[in-house]
């Protein structure tokens, strides 16, 4: 059964003027999920640049400078929504200097949408994106084969390009990849299915979207609780209340659970879940709650409460998949602030161990810079233990983030192997 409420995030890829931003303004035009008065002021800036109807890409490119170069720099976010689920969209720059937008647009999607044009076929951004989707471990791909129209809707065109990209893919850890043919332009198989494909017998992207299993996408077998912070009310009722408040990263927890807390090791078990008023029996991710322990020991924001026969490993040398979000590149045994889940410390970058070729997807080991939009694994040394999980299990407590203690800006962000 599908949770009428239930949030899907997914992510748009492509090359430039693949045609992302017209898609996305098609799915919520044709969706009805557009005020009128930006409607109003879309139709009026279409006719002002003398476009016949209405451009559908005016409606994601939120900034100044795209609309006037008519390209997408930043992660433009949108949300909408049908009488079956919630979507946030982000929308992500296509270009080479932008992998670190899409990196950021795509690491907490349960689905990546990754535009070809039918034209062209699969060229070297394709790759390129489908490899970042599955670094992200993002669970589900959704390949739009757009601007079908421009090729006759023909289904040998079609077929060529699925057979390209599964050979692409083969090599990748992607477990559910679907090819929908489209015309974002003319709307076919976007919001309605088209009738200038009969051969294609899938449904359109929004019924994809709206009924695509992604219950299974959070881990529910291993319980973490990161503690973001203790709340000791103090007023009448509450005298002794002593509660722990924090997101269920993975896993379930329920009344009675014997847990330890870590990194400290002490056990006990779990007294009470709230959740604002309400005492529940379970929390489950990505649930926030407040949660009392039997007995009285010393937790504090930073601290993780896991199920005691399923521990993380408590860490301080970890092998990190690291992209490089700063202008300036990283310096040799600098020490950074490592922010993991609720956790602060202080952190080194010890070894470059290799870096991606972006655009041939060969490692190079050579080279030992870090810049700006690179990717590459690092083996980094913190000053206390994390407790972490392989990101591929975890994506919650498989992800780090590299501060710079001098300008407090995000240098970089992680996952770990």
């Amino acid at each position: 059964m599908l949770d009428n409420n239930q949030l899907l995030r997914f992510t748009t890829a492509g090359s430039v003027d693949d045609g992302k931003s017209t898609l996305i303004g098609r799915l919520l035009y044709d969706s009805k999920s557009i005020f009128e008065d930006q409607l109003e002021a879309i139709e009026n800036t279409s006719k002002r640049k003398g476009h016949e109807g209405v451009d559908l890409a005016l409606f994601t490119d939120g900034l100044r400078d795209e609309r006037e170069q008519g390209i997408t720099i930043d992660v433009a976010y949108r949300y909408f929504t049908t009488p079956k689920r919630k979507f946030i969209i982000a929308d992500t720059p296509g270009h080479i200097q932008y992998t670190r937008n899409m990196v950021t647009g795509a690491s907490t999607a349960n689905v990546a949408t990754i535009l070809i044009d039918a034209r062209h076929g699969v060229i070297e951004q394709t790759k390129r994106h489908a490899f970042i989707a599955s670094l992200l471990q993002i669970p589900h791909i959704i390949v739009c084969v757009n601007k079908m129209d421009l090729v006759d809707f023909s289904e040998e065109v079609f077929n060529n390009i699925v057979s390209e990209f599964e050979e692409v893919s083969s090599k990748m850890l992607v477990k559910d990849i679907r090819f929908i043919p489209m015309s974002a332009l003319l709307g076919d198989n976007v919001v309605n299915k088209s009738e200038n494909m009969p051969w294609y017998q899938g449904a359109p992207m929004l019924h994809t979207l709206e009924t695509m299993h992604i219950s299974s996408d959070i881990n529910k077998v291993d319980a973490r609780f990161p503690v973001q912070t203790v709340i000791r009310p103090q007023r009448e009722g509450f005298i002794d209340y002593r509660g722990y408040a924090g997101r269920v990263a993975s896993g379930i927890l329920r009344k009675g659970d014997e847990v330890t807390v870590m990194p400290s090791g002490f056990t006990s078990k779990v007294k009470s879940i709230n959740f604002h008023d309400k005492e529940l029996e379970e929390a489950y991710a990505p649930m926030s709650v407040s949660i009392t322990l039997e007995d009285d020991i010393d937790i504090s924001r930073g601290d993780m409460i896991v199920r005691s026969n399923n521990k993380p490993e408590p860490s301080q040398d970890i092998e990190v998949m690291l992209c490089w979000l700063n202008n300036s590149a990283a310096k040799p045994r600098a020490k950074y602030t490592i922010k993991h889940t609720s956790n602060d410390q202080k952190a080194m970058i010890k070894e470059v161990v290799y870096k991606y070729d972006i655009n041939t997807l060969e490692r190079n080991s050579e080279d030992n810079d870090l810049a700006m939009n690179d990717i590459a694994k690092v083996k980094i040394r913190t000053t206390k233990p994390l407790m972490i999980d392989a990101y591929r299990e975890n994506r919650t407590t498989g992800s780090i983030i590299l501060v710079d203690d001098a300008t407090n800006e995000t240098v970089a962000a992680g996952m770990i192997v």
